[in-house]
């Protein structure tokens, strides 16, 4: 099983902590995580786009001209596809771009992008991380103290606010609950930081 060292917030070590070799340490399935992503990026579209079709566009209620006659083809309105300002045939209409892989997929999808923080050492471990109050400037330091000077995703256990209150405002650090870690979240950041509460809450979770 994977050891990696357990870090207090000041930055000293505080022993070492055994991860689960069936989460952090399997070989990744890289088409797995490439389905996992590209779902995650499609439930991000809006899907707001629209158009207006014939029966949409204002107007067009009166015949132009009678129907025989004028030697001209048919028409029963100005608001027809073939017209200037008229409707749009075939155009985008609202929708949800939104679907779902199965649960065993995207569970070995997270399983593979944490088996691979903790092969390229960028997976961190704390203690804890506690605030008294929404610090920016505290938790600044701790990133410092953890030598973490990039893209960092923060995962905390479920009602640390002042946490997250306190790293919204700092560049390339985004802190989630661990019930809310994605795949997209853990590829998009060049290191993760895990509390312990929360180490032990994503694993019974990935059991």
């Amino acid at each position: 099983m994977p050891k990696l060292a357990l870090y207090k917030q000041d930055g000293t070590q505080n022993g070492e902590v055994t991860l689960d070799d069936a989460i952090f340490g399997i070989e990744p399935n890289e088409n797995v995580v490439f389905d996992a992503i590209i779902m995650q990026r499609a439930s991000l579209r809006q899907g707001t786009h629209a158009v207006k079709s014939r029966g949409a566009v204002r107007g067009g209620g009166r015949k132009p001209w009678r129907q025989k006659g004028t030697g001209r083809a048919r028409a029963g309105s100005t608001r027809s596809p073939i017209w200037r300002g008229g409707g749009t045939v075939f155009g985008p209409t609202p929708r949800s771009y939104s679907y779902k892989l199965p649960k065993k997929v995207r569970r070995l999808a997270i399983k593979s992008v944490l088996s691979t923080k903790v092969a390229e050492e960028d997976l961190i471990v704390v203690d804890a991380l506690n605030f008294d109050a929404p610090k920016t400037k505290e938790f600044a330091k701790v990133l410092e103290n953890l030598n973490v000077d990039t893209k960092v995703l923060v995962v905390v256990e479920d009602g640390n606010d002042f946490t997250m209150l306190s790293a919204r405002n700092l560049p390339g650090v985004t802190v989630v609950a661990h019930d809310n870690v994605t795949v997209l979240d853990v590829v998009s950041h060049n290191k993760m930081i895990l509390t312990q509460t929360a180490l032990t809450k994503v694993e019974e979770v990935l059991q």
